[in-house]
């Protein structure tokens, strides 16, 4: 998409395997604002769109989540949805599976 620039954060500068972390945010969002100190506290790298700079990203946003609200977070193809979501991932144990590099060189069992 032209003009489309968005903002990198990235905390782990080898994460050439990781998953693609993409998220939809606002400047001011509380909820964008807990996410970011989520996603950096686990030292992963991410792309962040500002839909509050670019109502086309809004629209992106909207069609790829099927949500209007921000933060809309996704990890590869995998929409995980809002903060809230996000959280209850972390509650859970099962945010840094996927956050994980894909291909961990791990044993074949």
């Amino acid at each position: 998409m032209p003009g489309r620039v968005p903002v990198c954060r990235s905390a782990d500068t080898n994460s050439s395997s990781m998953p693609e972390i993409v998220m939809y945010s606002t400047a001011f969002c509380p909820y964008c604002i807990r996410a970011r100190i989520l996603l950096d506290s686990k030292g992963v790298s991410y792309r962040e769109f500002r839909i509050d700079l670019e109502s086309q990203l809004r629209v992106e946003m909207e069609q790829r989540s099927g949500r209007t609200s921000v933060p809309q977070i996704f990890v590869g193809d995998t929409h995980i949805g809002g903060f809230d979501d996000m959280y209850a991932l972390e509650r859970r144990g099962t945010l840094d599976v996927l956050l994980r590099p894909e291909a961990d060189g791990g044993t074949d069992e």
